[in-house]
Order: structure tokens, then C-alpha cells, then sequence
């Protein structure tokens, strides 16, 4: 375990949501409006979950632009920074640049994850306390999380996290530094249309889980059903 938690700092990551700029693969299937709206409700939950680890500071880094919209959106519930660069390599970056410079353990996590067990966040916390880094790969390639202690200006340069082998280049990275590395349970964030057929079922079983999220779900139940009929057809 962690021998303070004074010493924890929880950061989502996360942009305004704006029509066409969040979540645009889900575009292909739903209106921008929808997913627009959906965005907001992941980002809230998400930020709920984050709360809910009363051991933990929480804060959101995002790009310099939504700063504002977001501090708007979220009221006082967490600090907003904006980040240096553009990109969501450029925002890890700032992560830890920001927030490691007062000798904490930092966890970095999507914004669209309000379905991960807040033990996985625990876990992840308990993980970097004996480990230079840790990281929570996603099913798809990617990871939902990333964790460090110091910030090293290399680790996600250049990194193109769209890709699907993102969490093996930052394991690259990691061992080319010669950084400890630890890892949390795989999981899943919301992407793509199987993502969100399969929140879907989850939050119809635990609601409570995501609230505003599942309220999403219920309104545009039609519209996801058939989605799940269309990918079941295939």
C-alpha cells in the first residue's frame, strides 16, 4: 500500500463536449448530437468515479481550448489545466509535468470510463507505490491508464495512441528508460459500436454504476438495440 494517501493525484483526461470533436467513430453509427451528449455523461460519471476515491485528489487536464467550456461544465467539483501541446500525447506529457513536481503518485485515465471498478483505480495506486510506472491495457491495444511517479519527457514522445499497439510502444519506451513497470487488470473504454452495446448491457444489470450514463442509455434504447442487432447480424 501506498504509505500516504495525502500523496495521490487522480487526472482525467478529457476535451468539451463538442459536436465532431469527442468520440467520432461513434458518429459513423449515431447523430453528432447523441454522441455528443453521451461524451457529457461518460465525462460525468467518470468524474464521479474518480471522486468517490476520497483518498485521491482529482483534477482534469485537457487541450488549451476547452478549458473554459469545461470549467463551466464542471463548476467546482475539480480544477481544470489545460494542457501544453496538442494531442493527447502532449496531454499525458503535461500530466506529468504538472502534477509529479510536488513528489506525488499520478494516474492518468480516460475520460469515457465510468464503468472500471473504482478498485482498479485503488489497485493501480497501490501498483505505482513499488514501481516506476503502471499502466491498465485495454482489450483493443491501447491502455485506459497510465501512472508515474516522476515525469520523463520522453515516454509518450511522438506517441500515436490512436494505433492499436499504443500500449506495447509505451512498453517500449518504459524498458528503453529503464523504468519498473506494473500493471492493472485489461479492460475496455468506449470506442466503437461493440463498446457501447456492451456498457450497455452492463449498466441495464447496474445502473448505479453510471447513472447518467445509463439515463443516456435508456433515452436512445431504440437507436442502441438496433445497433447491437446490426453487429450481431454481421
Amino acid at each position: 500500500m501506498c504509505s500516504s494517501h495525502q500523496n495521490r493525484t487522480l487526472v482525467i483526461m478529457a476535451k468539451a463536449p463538442k459536436p465532431g470533436m469527442v468520440k467520432t467513430r461513434l458518429t459513423e453509427s449515431l447523430s453528432s448530437a447523441a454522441v455528443t451528449a453521451l461524451y457529457r455523461c461518460l465525462l460525468e460519471d467518470t468524474l464521479a468515479l474518480a471522486e468517490s476515491l476520497t483518498s485521491a485528489e482529482v483534477a482534469v487536464m485537457c487541450p488549451a481550448p476547452d478549458q473554459a467550456d469545461l470549467e463551466r461544465l464542471l463548476g467546482n467539483t475539480a480544477p481544470v489545466v489545460a494542457q501544453q501541446g496538442d494531442g493527447l500525447a502532449a496531454g499525458l506529457s503535461s500530466v506529468f509535468r504538472h502534477f509529479t513536481a510536488r513528489d506525488r503518485l499520478v494516474l492518468a485515465f480516460n475520460s469515457d470510463s465510468p464503468h472500471l471498478p473504482s478498485t482498479a483505480l485503488e489497485r493501480a495506486f497501490e501498483v505505482l507505490a513499488t514501481h516506476d510506472v503502471v499502466v491498465g491495457p485495454t482489450h483493443d491495444g491501447g491502455y485506459y491508464l497510465v501512472g508515474a511517479k516522476a515525469f520523463h519527457p520522453s515516454l509518450f514522445a511522438h506517441e500515436d495512441m490512436g494505433t492499436k499497439n499504443a500500449f506495447e510502444r509505451l512498453l517500449t519506451r518504459t524498458k528503453a528508460l529503464g523504468l519498473s513497470t506494473g500493471f492493472t487488470e485489461p479492460f475496455y473504454d468506449i470506442d466503437v459500436t461493440g463498446d457501447l452495446i456492451r456498457l450497455a448491457r452492463e449498466l441495464g444489470v447496474a445502473p448505479t454504476r453510471a447513472p447518467r450514463t445509463a439515463a443516456w442509455l435508456k433515452e436512445w434504447q431504440q437507436a442502441v438495440t438496433g445497433l447491437g442487432r446490426n453487429v450481431e447480424g454481421l
